[in-house]
């Protein structure tokens, strides 16, 4: 149970910054449902239903994915490279996945903030959208999947620099090209199974199914556990190698 000292520490700076992280969460999703949700998705159309209904379970897998990495990779690659805090953790008699455990669950519970406030506008924008079991499984394993990705590019990359380039290289354009804004059915067979290889396509999948009332694609489901559990052990073979 070594994991709840890190998440506790985790839950109180969420607590003390939970009004700032509300109101900082509010801005993209109120961008985004504006623009898309009310600019086009008045008069628009997608399988079968508005492209309000469409396009919100979409933002709300993007919004998960930038809270939860944004939450544990930023911080952790400052609390290594210029505040020096994170050492406290490796020099204490802590298991490295309890440390890994303890620094995931506290961004999962900032992506939950996030698909909350999200889902809260999307009913005020009018959306027309289901929340079950399936819904909020996606939201709780993608929020633990780039959360534990955050742990892991948080480890391995040093530079404050280095992280920008990442996020620019590589979570920017799954925000584009993971099916969160369009249908993958009007693309390319090759480019489809190009973006069926990022993580965000098949958390958007998995949740546009659940929330419009779509069979559940459990392969889908099942391929977004297995990145989840990669980036998760990676991570803790990360933290292992740091200690040393």
């Amino acid at each position: 149970m070594d994991f709840l000292v890190v998440f506790e520490r985790e839950l109180l700076t969420f607590r003390r910054r939970f009004w700032r992280y509300l109101f900082s969460g509010m801005v993209n999703p109120l961008l985004l449902l504006t623009a898309f949700g009310w600019g086009l998705g008045r008069g628009i159309q997608l399988e079968g239903v508005s492209y309000l209904n469409y396009v919100v379970p979409g933002i709300i897998a993007l919004s998960a994915m930038n809270t939860s990495f944004t939450s544990v990779g930023v911080t952790l690659n400052i609390s290594r490279r210029y505040t020096k805090t994170f050492e406290n953790y490796l020099v204490a008699p802590i298991a490295a996945h309890s440390i890994v455990l303890g620094k995931v669950l506290g961004g999962v519970l900032r992506g939950l903030l996030s698909a909350t406030i999200i889902i809260l506008l999307a009913f005020l924008y009018g959306a027309k959208i289901n929340i079950n079991l399936a819904a909020i499984a996606t939201i709780l394993i993608t929020s633990f999947l780039f959360a534990s990705l955050g742990m892991l590019v948080g480890m391995i990359i040093w530079s404050h620099e280095d992280m920008n380039t990442f996020t620019t290289l590589f979570i920017t354009p799954m925000m584009f090209l993971s099916g969160t804004f369009f249908s993958l059915q009007g693309m390319p067979a090759w480019v489809a199974s190009l973006i069926k290889l990022l993580p965000l396509t098949h958390a958007s999948l998995c949740l546009r199914a659940a929330m419009l009332g779509r069979e559940f694609p459990v392969v889908n489901f099942a391929v977004l556990l297995a990145f989840a559990l990669s980036f998760f052990f990676a991570s803790i073979v990360a933290v292992r190698r740091s200690s040393e």
